[in-house]
């Protein structure tokens, strides 16, 4: 499978001793692991997103800090961890990769993350699609040494690109000279400091399956690629989702399942939903989960309208093409809530209405440029909490959307994922913006350990009532077969702002309340007991109370 997928993609331009060297690397790292991944998945698992210095601490290494908080205070309702990029980095909050290898000696050494692993599934991050600027593959390039002389993507700014997909309004040719003097147009599709790697040069994609294989033996069960429909470049096409880099996913996907079977590949591709599920492949060959872009945003879009059946008619359409794929669910990441996704969905005018009254409550918006010269609205760069509430929102008011949208999160089929600043309660952080200079550090505020614990600790506060009520719904979750990953779900709307989720078959009953003013509704099952708040249901007449979540078991 790894030589066909090779030919293919190389031809005769992996030669035969590329090739010695890629197996060389794969026979190393396969005799190096010894613990076997876990197969599958099933309700147990829950994955919480966040920075390696989500917490800091005066005189420590800020990984074996959030180890210290992770034990404490989230331990038994997470599973699995996903440490966004903890290599050293120039930008981006760790997005431009200086060095693959390494971790952040600030944040601490690979040490430091095995002993998260001891409590937790790891989940990293793989930034194939660009790196640093001043990291030292790009000084060597820079230097014109040998082998390095095409890792990046040099272009005549004469080229026509009209056609090539942009997620930012930043050039997307940056200028660098060389050391002979010369200058070259580099491609950046995110930023100059992030260069876009050449993945048609052999030596890159060498170089590239070492760094998958490195993380693969220091522990990664999830592995995360990350914005990687951008991964293959051909001038004259939209440069996104080309078939070459399916092919490379399908490379990364056999070279895993070779040295640990059991690792799950996550493609991250903030698009359109058809072109993100393409990312399945057919089943078997591509990425055996996908971020579900379209989740956050539509569930905001009932939240805001109080309607459900656009939520509810992109649900009844999803399908998944095999029983070793799912969905990787979540509603709030380090990154701000994609619009692009709801294309294809929502009309522009809902999109931009949606847009518009965000912006009213408090939100930011990131812009994109299109082909034809315009520009659109790319992400919404906010907390959930304040994305889902009015500003003059009472704290009560905030916890019941709060909570009914992630339980409808652990609701839908697939593996959910809570973002750290969801589960602590954060609010937007617009001093972080104002010191960062961008938008997304709205929702990346970091804490120092003693005052984020003495806030958790106030009972009354937004905080602790949102720490505690997430928990206590995750403790349900991972309790109940009904919410295993692959249990049939279906979805139907009991009027336009109530939603019902029936999980196997019927066992399981979630309603969800998307108004201010009480439902009544008919339940079709007298005998049944509801499970958030713990009571028994003799009645077929239910009441929701405004913005409530039940989740019913037939008894």
């Amino acid at each position: 499978m790894i030589k066909s997928l090779l030919a293919n993609l190389y031809g005769e331009t992996f030669s035969p001793a590329h090739q010695e060297r890629l197996f060389a690397n794969i026979e190393k790292a396969k005799s190096a692991i010894n613990a076997p991944r876990k197969r599958n998945w099933d309700q147990q698992d829950v994955v919480l997103i966040t920075y390696a210095d989500q917490f800091r601490q005066q005189g420590r290494k800020s990984l074996p800090v959030f180890t210290q908080f992770y034990n404490q205070w989230l331990k038994n309702s997470f599973s699995h961890v996903h440490l966004l990029p903890f290599y050293p980095w120039s930008s981006d909050d760790g997005f431009s990769v200086m060095d693959y290898h390494q971790v952040a000696p600030d944040t601490g050494d690979w040490q430091d993350v095995a002993d998260l692993k001891k409590s937790s599934r790891l989940m990293f991050d793989f930034v194939c699609n660009h790196m640093s600027a001043k990291s030292d593959w790009f000084a060597r390039y820079l230097r014109q040494d040998a082998g390095y002389e095409n890792f990046f993507l040099a272009v005549d700014p004469t080229t026509d690109l009209s056609a090539v997909t942009r997620p930012r309004a930043l050039p997307l040719l940056t200028p660098f000279t060389l050391e002979d003097g010369t200058t070259r147009h580099l491609w950046t599709t995110f930023s100059d400091d992030q260069i876009d790697l050449n993945f048609a040069e052999p030596e890159v994609l060498l170089a590239m399956v070492e760094v998958l294989l490195h993380y693969l033996q220091e522990g990664a069960d999830y592995v995360r690629l990350d914005a990687v429909g951008f991964m293959w470049k051909v001038p004259g096409t939209s440069c996104i989702h080309l078939p070459q880099t399916h092919a490379l996913i399908k490379l990364f996907r056999a070279i895993t399942e070779e040295v640990a079977p059991g690792t799950v590949i996550i493609t991250e591709t903030n698009v359109p939903h058809k072109d993100n599920i393409a990312y399945f492949g057919d089943g078997t060959d591509e990425a055996q989960m996908v971020y579900q872009f379209s989740l956050p945003p539509l569930v905001l879009h009932a939240m805001h309208t109080t309607k459900v059946e656009t939520l509810c008619r992109w649900a009844q359409g999803l399908t998944l093409p095999s029983s070793q794929t799912t969905w990787f669910n979540f509603l709030a990441s380090h990154d701000g809530i994609g619009l692009n996704p709801l294309r294809g969905i929502l009309p522009e005018d809902e999109i931009l209405t949606l847009v518009e009254k965000l912006q009213q409550q408090g939100a930011l918006v990131n812009w994109k440029n299109n082909p034809d010269g315009t520009r659109s609205p790319y992400e919404i760069n906010v907390t959930y909490m304040d994305a889902l509430s009015p500003k003059e929102s009472s704290d009560d008011d905030r916890l019941a959307r709060f909570v009914l949208t992630h339980a409808l999160l652990l609701s839908f089929p697939g593996v959910p994922a809570l973002y750290i600043q969801s589960i602590l309660g954060s609010r937007n952080d617009y001093a972080g913006v104002e010191t960062a200079g961008y938008n997304r550090a709205i929702n990346r505020q970091k804490y120092d350990l003693a005052e984020i614990e003495s806030e958790m600790a106030i009972g009354g506060g937004l905080r602790a009532r949102v720490y505690h009520q997430l928990c206590h719904l995750l403790a349900l979750r991972r309790e109940l077969s009904a919410f295993h990953p692959d249990a049939k779900a279906e979805f139907s709307t009991l009027n336009e702002h109530v939603l019902q989720i029936k999980r196997e078959n019927g066992k399981l009953t979630a309603l969800f309340n998307f108004s201010e003013r009480p439902q009544t509704i008919i339940h079709e099952c007298k005998n049944a007991r509801e499970l958030i708040n713990g009571v028994d249901i003799n009645t077929s007449n239910l009441t929701l109370e405004p913005w409530q979540v039940m989740w019913i078991q037939n008894t």
